[in-house]
């Protein structure tokens, strides 16, 4: 039962309670307009995990990430080539001078 340690008594009571406040008469619309807002309530969430789940299936077709595991390598694009680790940076050749002026190329 998904209202907890609650037992057939207890929503008796609650029943009787309710139809005294609100009077037999009343209880029809009452039961309509419930169903109502649930059913908009349940309408609405429902809309929204669709455009979440739309929106998630956009982002990975984008990345790629929604393709098959046979179709990745038929249709990736190899990665980007990177320069070895031991190119130097610059055209420059090092120098063997240090900040303050002193040549080290002797040592």
């Amino acid at each position: 039962m998904p209202f907890g340690n609650l037992s057939g008594w207890t929503f008796v009571i609650i029943l009787i309670i309710v139809l005294l406040l609100f009077g037999a008469p009343k209880l029809p619309k009452l039961a309509k307009s419930l169903g109502e807002s649930m059913r908009i309530f349940k309408g609405e969430m429902s809309t929204m995990k669709k455009e979440s789940n739309d929106r998630a299936a956009g982002d990975s077709e984008q990345d790629g990430s929604n393709v098959s595991g046979a179709d990745r390598g038929a249709t990736s694009t190899p990665p980007a080539s990177t320069p070895p680790a031991n190119t130097p940076l610059s055209d420059t050749p090092p120098s063997n001078t240090q900040a303050d002026g002193n040549d080290n190329s002797t040592r």
